[in-house]
């Protein structure tokens, strides 16, 4: 589902929310997950724990040129429920957009998963004119999604 300014896509994963969460909460996992392949590593990250963590990752990506870094930061955190991140290139503020991770049990080992990446907040006009939002497709986050059920699995 998308609209002008965000695509959200969802998929049940045979996995309890508390693994799904696990795998999430985890930036070393990230690359793995990555349907677009932008991610190339993580640069320095610990285990998301709360609103206001950050971690860096080392991407690589034509929209900017080549290598790049970004620092995400924690806008979202409830434990096996929600994860959201804004993400910037590294060493500034967060110009508007947002990853968001919801879970939702559909009993012990069933989870909804909605992954929606959300552009609506930038505001910057030179940005929206380099940057031709979205640059992750629907497509790619269902990949992500099917990434995700089987990193879960392993």
């Amino acid at each position: 589902m998308s609209n002008d300014a965000k695509v959200t896509v969802e998929r049940t994963v045979p996995a309890s929310a508390e693994a799904l969460f696990e795998v999430l909460s985890n930036p070393e996992r990230h690359q793995a997950l990555d349907g677009s392949g932008f991610i190339r590593s993580v640069d320095h990250a610990d285990r998301i724990q709360k609103v206001g963590d950050v971690f860096t990752m080392n991407m690589q990506g034509d929209h900017m040129g080549g290598e790049y870094k970004t620092d995400n930061h924690v806008t979202g955190y409830a434990k096996d429920k929600l994860l959201a991140w804004k993400t910037a290139p590294a060493g500034t503020e967060p110009p508007g957009w947002e990853w968001l991770w919801e879970l939702e049990p559909h009993g012990p080992d069933e989870t909804l998963v909605r992954h929606t990446y959300d552009w609506s907040k930038v505001t910057d006009k030179k940005l929206l004119e380099k940057v031709k939002f979205p640059l992750v497709t629907e497509d790619q986050l269902s990949d992500t999604l099917g990434r995700l059920a089987a990193e879960v699995s392993s």
